[in-house]
């Protein structure tokens, strides 16, 4: 259920008294359901959070060393879904992969300033679709 998040802050209580009273006044809370599925979550079964790692996991190698064997100079990340990879001018080279390869990247400006030379690969594509990505990619003249 793509934005259907559940969160918590932990930390100074002053500062969370504040945090609660703007978020009060900014939304009426998370969906009763949303928070019942966080309760499931954390303290039912663990074992597919595992297997969900494993297969982020194998994606993220599969495309970290695809792009390394194009050149690409990047570190692996640790703990999320998808790849910064540093790019020039992350709008056009995000545009040369769209437009020549059919590729969607996204443009790590529109995340600031500091965004600007990335650009954001997801890994929520099975590993086929990654390896047919980089072969599109070593494709480009």
């Amino acid at each position: 259920m793509t934005g259907w998040r559940i969160g918590m802050a932990v930390g100074n209580p002053e500062i969370l008294a504040g945090l609660g009273r703007v978020k009060t006044n900014v939304d009426s809370g998370v969906f009763d359901a949303v928070q019942h599925a966080g309760i499931a979550a954390l303290s039912g079964p663990q074992d597919c959070v595992a297997a969900a790692c494993r297969v982020y996991e194998e994606r993220r190698d599969v495309l970290v060393r695809g792009l390394r064997a194009l050149g690409h100079d990047l570190a692996a990340p640790k703990a999320t879904f998808y790849v910064w990879l540093p790019v020039e001018d992350s709008m056009a080279f995000a545009a040369r992969l769209l437009d020549e390869a059919a590729i969607v990247a996204t443009p790590g400006v529109g995340f600031g300033p500091h965004g600007e030379g990335y650009v954001r690969f997801a890994l929520t594509r099975p590993v086929e679709r990654i390896e047919e990505a980089l072969a599109r990619m070593e494709a480009l003249p």
